[in-house]
């Protein structure tokens, strides 16, 4: 094997790597409990960006066909998580990365919105993460869950990146400030995150714990 060919297989697991590590940021946000911190909106649309530009060989149709199946799975686990152990978590003491307080906020979003929390939680940071388990907790039907499942997922998974796909394609010359735009699609995404966690007691004890260790205090 000459060295075009290593040099074509290294860059081929590179674009690998990158796809997987995008597919499982949006799959674990979706249904994992832990992934609620994960920034999935500002995620979606930036690929889709830069997928205009061409940059680390990003491919809009991949990643839109990736994040949706990636979105609709993590919601599936999920429901499924929720509906097998949901309520344990009630008894799971608070830490930085979980509060009970999630799951209660997801019940009232859900009691408000019913069957619709699937679609519109989408779009609300950590809501989105623990609706799901919500869902499965209470024993909605499978197949409805599924269906608002499948639509939310759609304007989600797809929307936001076409919606950074566009973005890229109608600022003239926009990759000049690509990283300003993605320093603020990041920080307008983290900021709900941040706000949740340290208007809480714990969260802001459990960030001095953590800046502590940092600085070896």
């Amino acid at each position: 094997m000459n060295i075009e060919h290593i040099l074509a297989s290294l860059s081929t697991q590179g674009i690998l790597a990158v796809y997987f590590a995008l597919f499982g940021v949006i799959f674990s946000e979706s249904g994992l409990f832990f992934g609620f911190f994960l920034p999935g909106d500002s995620l979606l649309f930036t690929s889709g960006f830069l997928a205009e530009k061409g940059l680390f060989g990003l491919n809009i149709y991949i990643l839109m066909i990736g994040f949706f199946i990636a979105a609709v799975l993590g919601d599936n686990v999920g429901y499924a998580f929720g509906r097998k152990f949901g309520k344990k978590l009630f008894s799971k003491e608070d830490s930085l990365f979980f509060h009970k307080d999630h799951i209660r906020r997801s019940e009232k979003f859900y009691e408000k919105h019913g069957k619709k929390t699937i679609i519109i939680a989408r779009f609300v940071p950590i809501v989105r993460t623990f609706a799901p388990i919500v869902a499965g907790i209470g024993n909605m039907h499978y197949p409805t869950f599924f269906s608002y499942n499948i639509i939310g997922g759609i304007l989600w998974a797809i929307g936001l990146p076409l919606a950074g796909f566009f973005l890229g394609s109608a600022i003239p010359q926009s990759e000049k400030y690509l990283e300003v735009i993605i320093l603020g699609i990041v920080f307008l995404s983290l900021t709900p995150t941040f706000y949740h966690v340290l208007k809480e007691k714990e969260g802001r004890n459990g960030v001095k714990k953590l800046i502590r260790k940092i600085v070896g205090r």
